[in-house]
C-alpha cells in the first residue's frame, strides 16, 4: 500500500490507474469502513481510501480536538484488507489556503436533523467532499466510484444531490450499516462509551425498531411513534436530539401515500452523541 500525503503524490501514484474506488474516512477505522474498502474492490482498478478529519465540519464546542485517531493502526488495517493507495494529507496539504469557497447545501435537506442540530456541519462535509473528489478523481480516464455507508444517512443523501447539480462524474455506492453482534451501528465515536454507556447503547436501534414496527402495525399518528421513542430514550438518561420518521427520498413529512420512509434518532448517551437510522417501506 502507498502512502501519500500531498497532491502530487496522489496523483503521481494514481496516473497508471483508469478506474479509482474512493472511500473517504475521517481514521479511527472499524468494520464498517472494511465493508466499504471490500465493496470497492469490484467497481475500478485500484482502491483508493482517505483519512483526514475535516476541521470545516467541527463546530466550536464539539470534538475536534478530541476525536480519535489512530494512523498507525488504520494503516494495518486498510493494507490487510487490500487497499493500494492512502491519500493522508495534513491540513496545510488540503487547504493550502483558507478555504474561503464553500459549498452550502439547500436549505431543507441540509438544514434539518443533523444540520438543525450541527449549524455548518453539511457545509465542512459538502466542502471537504468535494475537494478529495477533484484530487482522487481528477486522472480518472473511465469510471469513478465513491462509497459511504448507510449509518449517516442524511450525509449520502447530500453527497448524492452534490454529485448530480454538478454533474460530477462520480458513481455513488452506500453500503448498509455494520453493526455489532448487539445491533449498535459501529462508529468510530463508540470508543468514547464507558463499560455501562457500551451496554445501554443498543438501546437507540431498538427505539427506532419499535418506531418502524408501529408503522406497519398501522399507527397512524407519527407524532405521537416519534413521542413514545423520545420518552422511552428519556426514561434511561439519554438526552435524544430527534427520533422522526421521514420519506427517504428527501426527508420530508411523510404523507399517507408515501411507501419508502426511514426512521432517523440521534441522541447523546453520557457525552457520546450516537446516530442511527432504519429504512423500510410501509
Amino acid at each position: 500500500m502507498q502512502v501519500v500525503h500531498s497532491l502530487d503524490a496522489l496523483r503521481a501514484a494514481l496516473k497508471p490507474y483508469d478506474s479509482p474506488a474512493f472511500v473517504p474516512t475521517m481514521g479511527n477505522l472499524h468494520d464498517g469502513h472494511l465493508a466499504l474498502l471490500a465493496m470497492a474492490k469490484e467497481h475500478g482498478d485500484v482502491r483508493v481510501a482517505s483519512i483526514f478529519v475535516n476541521r470545516l465540519q467541527f463546530g466550536p464546542n464539539e470534538d475536534f480536538d478530541a476525536y480519535p485517531r489512530t494512523f498507525e493502526h488504520d494503516c494495518a488495517l486498510l493494507e490487510a484488507a487490500g487497499c493500494d493507495v492512502l491519500f493522508a494529507p495534513g491540513e496545510a496539504d488540503l487547504y493550502p489556503q483558507a478555504q474561503t469557497f464553500l459549498i452550502h447545501p439547500p436549505t431543507g435537506l441540509a438544514d434539518v436533523l443533523e444540520g438543525a442540530f450541527r449549524p455548518g456541519f453539511f457545509v465542512g462535509v459538502s466542502t471537504v467532499v468535494m475537494k478529495l473528489f477533484q484530487c482522487v478523481f481528477s486522472g480518472t480516464k473511465t469510471q469513478a466510484h465513491a462509497f459511504f455507508g448507510e449509518k449517516d444517512f442524511q450525509q449520502q443523501l447530500i453527497i448524492r444531490h452534490l454529485v448530480t447539480q454538478f454533474a460530477l462524474p462520480v458513481t455513488i455506492v452506500t453500503s448498509p450499516t455494520i453493526r455489532e453482534s448487539d445491533g449498535l451501528a459501529m462508529s468510530s465515536r463508540n470508543s468514547y462509551l464507558s463499560e455501562a454507556e457500551r451496554a445501554e447503547a443498543p438501546r437507540l436501534q431498538a427505539c427506532l425498531q419499535a418506531m418502524l414496527a408501529a408503522v406497519k402495525a398501522g399507527q397512524q399518528s407519527l407524532e405521537a411513534i416519534e413521542g413514545t421513542a423520545m420518552a422511552t430514550l428519556r426514561a434511561h438518561q439519554w438526552q435524544p436530539d430527534y427520533m422522526v420518521i421521514r420519506r427517504r427520498e428527501d426527508l420530508g413529512m411523510p404523507t399517507d401515500s408515501d411507501r419508502a420512509l426511514v426512521v432517523l434518532g440521534a441522541a447523546k448517551l453520557g457525552r457520546t452523541r450516537l446516530i442511527d437510522n432504519l429504512s423500510f417501506d410501509r
